[in-house]
């Protein structure tokens, strides 16, 4: 089992991140039943209300089910689990996971056309301040990777303009899970968040409440980038696959 003893002070905390580790890696499996919470506190070295408090952690992050009488059992992550694991499930052993990625920037092509037409009917006078602040920023920003991080504020910025807590709740998990890619991505990235003018044009939309031209705006600086970057994910999945063929051919002699 993948449990090791724990002596820190932040007890629950470090049971809870195991626990996740073990389902997430696959070493627990969905279905498979976890030990009693007498058995995991004897395996970990902590207290059975230690276990307990962790085990409501998991519970709340959907990944494991707490039945009276059946104990806790694995669930299935990609049908109980929630925007939140993104980070955890972008890198596995400090590795970028290519499947992850580009779904990643799959869902920040669609939601960036949307949230932009949000914010073209939403938008208040205050909220085009705060919009024409970051993109004074990132337009007076030269370093690559301080342009990334500005172009996410103003993404941020034109989230808020739309006034919609689903999209805002999902823009922080695609940004926590983004945001570590952030120096690896900034040379493919570089012409978006270099394009001012296709920011510009997009503020003009929002500023004319024009929805529709928000959306084919947004639409038109995000695709050139998101083209590559599926370029990129799709090669990594290739080579990721021609690596496991390669190592069951070398153990098949």
């Amino acid at each position: 089992m993948p449990f090791e003893p724990v002596t820190q002070q932040s007890a629950p905390e470090i049971v809870f991140d195991q626990i996740v580790e073990g389902v997430l890696s696959g070493d627990l499996a969905a279905g498979e039943a976890l030990p009693s919470e007498r058995e995991l506190a004897r395996m970990l070295g902590v207290s059975r209300p230690t276990v307990r408090e962790a085990l409501k952690r998991v519970a709340a992050a959907g990944l494991v089910t707490i039945r009276q009488g059946d104990g806790a059992r694995i669930q299935d992550i990609a049908r109980t689990g929630g925007l939140d694991l993104l980070p955890r499930l972008l890198l596995r052993g400090g590795a970028l996971v290519p499947g992850v990625a580009r779904s990643i920037i799959e869902a920040r092509a669609a939601v960036g056309p949307e949230v932009a037409r949000l914010a073209a009917k939403r938008a208040t006078d205050n909220d085009l301040v705060a919009i024409r602040a970051v993109l004074d920023h990132l337009a007076a920003e030269s370093d690559p990777i301080g342009q990334q991080v500005a172009a996410l504020e103003f993404w941020s910025a034109v989230v808020d303009a739309g006034d919609s807590i689903a999209f805002r709740l999902m823009y922080n998990s695609l940004r926590a899970a983004y945001e570590p890619a952030v120096p690896a991505l900034a040379g493919v990235l570089e012409p978006e968040v270099g394009n001012i003018e296709g920011y510009r044009a997009l503020v003009d939309t929002i500023a004319a409440h024009e929805p529709e031209r928000a959306e084919v705006a947004a639409r038109a600086l995000l695709e050139p980038a998101t083209a590559t970057l599926l370029a990129v994910c799709e090669a990594l999945e290739n080579a990721e696959t021609d690596q496991k063929t390669d190592t069951k051919q070398g153990e098949g002699h």
